[in-house]
């Protein structure tokens, strides 16, 4: 896993952090390294989980963005949101109760 400079997963919390290995293996099976390029540094939308240390965006990877997005719902379950944005994969934690 890489992590672009000034992105720091340290404050993630447990259940998103979890998320990364789980993600990474994910990249893997398509041959790509997982970069991970933010967590709560940056602007996001208000509101955005990455404020509260729940999200982290991943680069996409070339010509397999769906499938791996697909994979990634499926591996990580209900309980996270996947959503394919113009440059990267965002990945929260956000259970439905």
């Amino acid at each position: 896993m890489l992590i672009k400079c000034g992105v720091e997963i340290s404050k993630l919390k447990r259940e998103i952090r979890r998320a990364l290995t789980i993600v990474e293996k994910a990249y893997g099976l398509y041959g790509y390294e997982l970069v991970v390029t933010s967590t709560y540094e940056g602007n996001h939308s208000a509101g955005s989980l990455h404020y509260s240390n729940d999200a982290f965006d991943v680069r996409g990877v070339e010509n397999n963005n769906n499938r791996l997005v697909s994979e990634l719902k499926l591996k990580l379950g209900n309980d996270y949101d996947v959503v394919l944005e113009v440059n990267h994969v965002h990945i929260e934690y956000d259970p439905k109760k």
